[in-house]
């Protein structure tokens, strides 16, 4: 009797714990309403010469790269953050090191939608745009161009976003944005770079009241985003930017706008070709005449890149 008792017992135990085990792998797990998307890359291009007949300069260039996205969605609302950060430097022999690419940029969207049918969201929407170091109009390394925070630009506005994740397709419109144009750089604020106000001279050119380092600016803000596989593992990206002020020649459209096309070699290895005009009216374009730096009317920049590179997601 005492052996049936321990067996059943046993038996019993056994039983619960396996039950116990059964629930405690069927309770879910902590819900996480945030994704993530984090990827960092290094491009470099090299060329040396020994005895080549047609002559050339060694070169050596390199481009780090990196995006870091983070999207929080639940129910109704959708909030994604975005950071860009681009560095890149070219060496060519009997040359000092240039600087190639330069962007850290910040992008903020929050989106509410009164149901979960429709892809139209009220949104808010906020953009933060500056660089690492300094630029120059090489071969003058003298004096700056540009530098950290001169300029920065930030965008602030509200309006309507279209969303649809099946089509990687974002189209954002806002009536009411407010562009703010940072210049900490006095030499370059006097100069009245980017569009901020100058500094004022009497008739015997000494400072009378310096330049402005903040300008403040209305108007509509619309920037669309597209992202579509146009082959297997080719990726084409669109995106592009559009603001006009409502105040200062209103009507005369601010353009950034990006192409880019990636192909995956391999899990880790990937080749890029991209384009990047910007015109802002606002920045006046520079010349060099006799080693003096003068200033000319705007004019459409246009950067092409093509890199191949390796590429880490995590």
């Amino acid at each position: 009797m005492l052996k049936k008792t321990y067996f059943f017992g046993l038996l019993f135990f056994v039983f619960q714990t396996n039950y116990s085990q059964i629930i405690r792998t069927e309770l879910p797990d902590t819900i996480s309403y945030w994704s993530k998307e984090n990827k960092v890359g290094l491009d470099i291009s090299q060329i040396s010469f020994v005895n080549w007949n047609a002559g050339g300069n060694n070169s050596v260039s390199g481009l780090l790269k990196g995006q870091f996205i983070r999207t929080y969605t639940r129910n109704n609302v959708n909030w994604k953050n975005e950071l860009i950060a681009r560095y890149g430097i070219n060496k060519q022999e009997s040359q000092e090191a240039r600087k190639t690419d330069d962007q850290v940029a910040f992008n903020s969207t929050f989106g509410y939608k009164r149901d979960t049918i429709s892809n139209w969201y009220y949104a808010g929407k906020f953009n933060f745009n500056t660089q690492f170091a300094n630029g120059y109009a090489y071969p003058n390394t003298d004096l700056a161009i540009s530098k950290p925070f001169a300029p920065a630009y930030t965008f602030l506005g509200v309006g309507a976003e279209y969303s649809r994740k099946d089509l990687n397709l974002n189209l954002y419109i806002s009536p009411l944005t407010q562009k703010t144009t940072m210049v900490f750089d006095q030499r370059l604020a006097n100069q009245g770079a980017f569009g901020v106000e100058k500094a004022i001279y009497d008739e015997f050119g000494v400072l009378v009241r310096e330049g402005k380092n903040i300008r403040n600016e209305t108007g509509v803000l619309i920037t669309n985003q597209w992202k579509t596989e146009v082959y297997k593992n080719i990726n084409f990206e669109h995106r592009i930017a559009l603001y006009t002020d409502y105040i200062n020649n209103f009507g005369n459209i601010d353009v950034d706008w990006q192409l880019q096309l990636d192909m995956t070699v391999n899990q880790y290895v990937k080749a890029n070709i991209g384009t990047h005009v910007v015109y802002d009216d606002d920045i006046k374009s520079k010349e060099e005449e006799n080693g003096v730096q003068v200033i000319k009317g705007p004019k459409i920049q246009l950067k092409q890149i093509l890199g191949v590179g390796v590429v880490y997601q995590f």
